[in-house]
């Protein structure tokens, strides 16, 4: 089995694209060899905790209203060509995310993460959830399996902030700057958004060096 480690902002649109392509590779090949982790990546490390008005956000962002009108178009037209029909109008707020990644982590102990990953991403961009209140968080965690009430007592207080702080430093430190990034047996770094017919010659390289009695006597 390989690790693949994935680099990932719960409100970052290729990331949740990203995402879908990778599902898909997987999806058609139930023998994959990747045990996947997914890792925290701040878009917005100084964003407010209770986060701000998206419009003002995104005209912060991009420096004009035109502007960010013409990025979104772009994210709207990869989207879409993934399956996934974003509700742009649905997002009120940008949330600061740091509890979401916290309880990405927790979900990584408890074995949900990819199901609350998932639920992050669609709370936010299809239903326009606030992934950095507590009550949401909370609930996502539910629905994926965790308890919602000692999620909340956790969210509470401090625990695991520091992580999250050093993990997302450490990604900054090895010269990550933009997300989604894959990381795959620590070593190979694949940036962007991959679409499935890439994960799927990856899978199949590794399996077929995998099971090469030539590439295994080379070893």
């Amino acid at each position: 089995m390989i690790k693949l480690d994935i680099l990932s902002d719960p409100i970052c649109p290729w990331c949740f694209i990203g995402k879908t392509w990778l599902d898909r590779a997987l999806e058609k090949r139930a023998e994959h060899p990747f045990v996947i982790e997914w890792q925290p990546f701040q878009l917005n490390p100084t964003m407010p905790p209770e986060g701000m008005d998206r419009r003002a956000y995104l005209e912060t962002k991009f420096g004009t209203k035109a502007e960010a009108a013409r990025v979104y178009a772009q994210i709207d037209a990869a989207a879409r060509a993934a399956g996934i029909e974003i509700n742009f109008e649905a997002i009120r707020r940008t949330p600061n995310t740091l509890d979401a990644h916290r309880l990405i982590l927790w979900a990584g102990v408890e074995g949900c993460q990819n199901a609350v990953v998932s639920a992050l991403f669609r709370g936010f961009f299809l239903n326009g959830r606030d992934i950095g209140k507590t009550d949401d968080l909370c609930a996502i965690a539910q629905d994926c399996g965790m308890d919602g009430t000692l999620v909340g007592r956790l969210l509470a207080g401090d625990t695991d902030r520091d992580e999250i702080i050093a993990r997302d430093r450490q990604a900054r430190e090895m010269g990550v700057r933009a997300v989604p990034t894959f990381i795959l047996g620590g070593e190979a770094v694949v940036p962007g958004s991959q679409k499935t017919a890439f994960w799927d010659e990856v899978i199949s390289d590794i399996l077929d060096t995998d099971t090469d009695p030539a590439a295994e006597a080379r070893h």
